[in-house]
C-alpha cells in the first residue's frame, strides 16, 4: 500500500477520498468505489502503485489522440481499478478485477524504470491508459514528473471521471487529456457506467484545456438505444464547439458488442455517418470516425482549403500537409502539438 495523495479525516476513522469525482467516504478497512484505495486505520492508502497490469509501445492514434505528435509511438501502461463499472468495457479483464488476486500478481513498475523503458523503447511519450489513469493518481504523478524531466510527453486516456484537486495537481505535468464523452444526460452515464452525474466531466475537460493548456480530444462510442439519439448527439457537438473550441477533434467511434452487452448490436454505419453530419453543422472542422476501417473521415483536411494535411491508414499516419500545426497550403492553424 501507498500513501494517497487527496483524501481528508472524518470522524470515527472514516476518510474522504478526493481523488475523482465519487469523493468516497470510506469506513475503516474498507474499500472505495474504484476498490483500488483503502482505509486502513482511519489513513487513506493507494493499493495499485507501480502495479501494471498492461504495457505496450502503441502508435498515438491508437489512443486515439489525430492531433498530437501524429506518427509517434507512445509507451503505454495500464494498472487495475475503475471509478466506472461499464456494462460494455473493451479492457475489463485488465482492468477491473473481482478480486485481488490480479493485482497482486501484476508486474511492479517503479516510475523511473518505466520512463527509462520508454526512453528505450523509442517512444516519443507516455500514456495511462487501459484502466482508468484518475485512480492510479500517485504513480502517474511521479511518473509524469519524471517523463517531462526527460522531454516526454505525456498523456491520459480517461473517462474524466477525475476530481479537480486530483487535475490540479498533475496539471503541470500532463500535456495531453484524451477523454471519453459517453453521453450527455445523467441517464445515459448510470445506463453505462452506474455513474450519477455527468456535468463534472465537462467541467473537467474544459479546465484542463483553459486552465493547464493540455491538448484536448473527445471520443463518444456512440451505442445504439443508449446514446445515439439526435438530442445527445448534438448536445455533445455543441459543446465541445462551444466549450473546448471547433478545432477539437472529435472521434466517433462504433460500438461492437462485448461483456455485458452482447445483445446490443453494433452501431450502423448510416448512425456514425448521422452524428458526423451533426457533428460538422454544429461547425467542428475536425470529426473522425473509428472502429470503422477504411472510412472517408480519416484524414485531417484543412477546413478552409480543403488541403490534406495528414492521411491515416489504420493507426498509421502520413503527414503531407502540414507546417508546424498549420495548413502547408493556406496556414490555418489546425490545432496540431507537433
Amino acid at each position: 500500500m501507498y500513501p494517497a495523495l487527496l483524501w481528508e479525516k472524518l470522524a470515527e476513522k472514516r476518510v474522504k477520498c478526493r481523488t475523482c469525482q465519487w469523493y468516497c467516504e470510506i469506513n475503516e478497512g474498507k474499500l472505495g468505489v474504484c476498490r483500488m484505495y483503502r482505509n486502513q486505520g482511519g489513513e487513506l492508502y493507494n493499493l495499485n502503485y507501480a502495479k501494471v497490469s498492461s504495457v505496450a509501445v502503441d502508435p498515438i492514434e491508437k489512443k486515439p489522440l489525430y492531433h498530437f505528435y501524429p506518427g509517434t509511438d507512445v509507451f503505454s501502461l495500464g494498472s487495475w481499478g475503475c471509478n466506472f463499472h461499464c456494462k460494455g468495457c473493451q479492457n475489463w479483464e485488465i482492468a477491473c478485477p473481482e478480486t485481488d488476486e490480479g493485482l497482486h500478481q501484476s508486474r511492479e513498475i517503479l516510475p523511473a524504470q518505466a520512463i527509462a523503458m520508454a526512453q528505450n523503447s523509442g517512444s516519443a511519450g507516455i500514456a495511462w491508459t487501459y484502466n482508468e489513469p484518475s485512480v492510479w493518481l500517485e504513480y502517474t504523478l511521479e511518473c509524469a514528473k519524471l517523463a517531462k524531466q526527460k522531454g516526454l510527453y505525456t498523456v491520459y486516456v480517461t473517462n474524466g471521471y477525475a476530481s479537480i484537486e486530483h487535475l490540479d495537481t498533475i496539471g503541470p505535468y500532463l500535456d495531453a487529456w484524451r477523454v471519453d464523452i459517453k453521453g450527455f444526460n445523467d441517464e445515459t452515464y448510470k445506463k453505462i457506467g452506474k455513474v450519477p452525474h455527468f456535468e463534472g466531466i465537462l467541467s473537467t475537460a474544459e479546465r484542463a484545456k483553459s486552465k493547464w493548456g493540455m491538448h484536448v480530444e473527445v471520443v463518444t462510442n456512440v451505442t445504439p438505444g443508449v446514446n445515439d439519439d439526435d438530442a445527445q448527439i448534438m448536445g455533445i457537438a455543441d459543446w465541445i464547439a462551444r466549450r473546448l473550441g471547433k478545432d477539437t477533434p472529435w472521434h466517433i467511434t462504433r460500438f461492437h458488442p462485448h461483456r455485458l452487452m452482447r445483445d446490443y448490436p453494433a452501431t450502423p454505419i448510416e448512425t456514425l455517418e448521422h452524428a458526423y453530419e451533426h457533428g460538422k453543422a454544429a461547425g467542428l472542422d475536425f470529426v473522425y470516425l473509428g472502429n470503422v476501417p477504411g472510412n472517408e473521415h480519416n484524414d485531417t483536411i484543412c477546413p478552409y482549403c480543403s488541403n490534406r494535411a495528414v492521411i491515416r491508414t489504420g493507426f498509421s499516419s502520413r503527414v503531407v500537409g502540414l507546417d508546424g500545426s498549420k495548413c502547408a497550403n493556406c496556414g490555418t492553424d489546425l490545432n496540431f502539438r507537433v
